[in-house]
């Protein structure tokens, strides 16, 4: 892959519907049988703790081939601390053109202009697999879970700049942008302004539930 031969820019509203079928495309059968990321694209977009400035596009061959979206989080220590955070997702990588350096090239450009805007922490729930080599952690490593002492192996965490956490206990307080997801038949209804796709079952769907539903308990 040659920085030459493509182009990252911020979405725009004529980018809406390309990038629903694009997010469709990279996530259909991925985690479950069919998929509701291009439908949870389209309600974060009017959701509060959606960051406009992060969100771009990547262009190559003529075409949009990859999309990434942040929203705003944030951790809360045993103090009552607040910390402002973003929470990543989704990254869309058409499957013609995955594992090709392209995630990489979004989540390297949109670190940077996180950082400028003030941000120094990213959290996302994902594969590991997927984000270790751009610099995520375990959440256990940073002392940051869930409320109750729950470290999720798929809740990973990216420092934008050495030395962020100290060793304190951190709560991770995600938003509710993905809520209106819960709703099959709303889902199902967006679902059907695309073309018809094929809903089935695949590997990737089993492992998907191992990681996120698995913890770190030592």
């Amino acid at each position: 892959m040659n920085k030459n031969d493509y182009m990252i820019r911020l979405e725009t509203p004529c980018d809406y519907r390309e990038v629903e079928n694009l997010a469709r495309e990279a996530f259909w059968n991925l985690s479950v049988p069919g998929c509701d990321e291009h439908y949870f694209i389209h309600v974060m977009r009017s959701h509060e703790a959606f960051v406009p400035e992060l969100g771009f596009v990547l262009e190559a061959d003529g075409k949009i081939i990859g999309s990434i979206m942040y929203t705003k989080a944030k951790l809360i220590d045993e103090k009552g601390t607040e910390k402002r955070i973003l929470s990543m997702g989704p990254l869309c990588i058409h499957p013609d053109y995955q594992r090709k350096g392209y995630g990489k090239a979004l989540l390297e450009h949109t670190f940077e202009k996180a950082m400028e805007l003030g941000y120094d922490t990213v959290v996302n729930f994902g594969n590991p697999d997927n984000y270790v080599a751009r610099g995520y952690k375990s959440c256990k490593k940073y002392n940051v879970c869930f409320e109750g002492d729950v470290y999720p192996a798929a809740l990973l965490v990216k420092e934008l700049k050495d030395g962020v956490f100290d060793g304190r206990k951190w709560f991770y307080h995600p938003n509710n942008a993905d809520a209106p997801c819960s709703d099959a038949e709303a889902v199902a209804e967006f679902d059907r302004l695309f073309p018809p796709k094929e809903k089935r079952w695949q590997p990737s769907q089993e492992e998907f539930y191992i990681h996120s539903h698995s913890a770190i308990t030592w």
